[in-house]
């Protein structure tokens, strides 16, 4: 199996992220991948998915991803369903970080309790 199909999940998820950019190229034995990603959510989530294929420091691949916007997290499109504290739960795996949510919507939210599906909030770096 060629290093390149080993990580197609990998190459999945940057196309189905959208991520800019992008050049992968793989030689020796080492695939290597370079683009931007939107977040550092996405970038992270690239990271996880490397990690789960190779194992947390693999030397069969080489990523070097950019992110387009440092000033947030991520930006979120809200859902039917969803809570502050779902969403922070999600990005943070802590449901009470939602206060840092709605602290950096006030322009949009002024309840923590209500917010609408496609608003667009953003996930704050904590």
């Amino acid at each position: 199996m060629s290093v390149k199909a080993k990580y197609q999940a990998v190459l999945n998820l940057g196309e189905q992220l959208g991520i800019k950019d992008g050049n992968v190229a793989e030689a020796e034995g080492v695939l290597k991948i370079k683009g931007e990603a939107n977040t550092q959510y996405e970038k992270d989530l690239i990271w996880d998915k490397i990690k789960e294929i190779g194992g947390e420091h693999p030397a069969d691949i080489k990523a070097n991803i950019s992110v387009g916007d440092s000033s947030v997290y991520h930006r979120h499109v809200v859902i039917s369903g969803e809570s502050l504290s779902k969403i922070a739960k999600h990005y943070y795996g802590d449901p009470m970080k939602y206060k840092q949510i709605f602290s950096a919507n006030t322009n949009i939210l002024s309840n923590p309790d209500i917010i609408h599906p496609d608003q667009v909030l953003i996930i704050p770096n904590v």
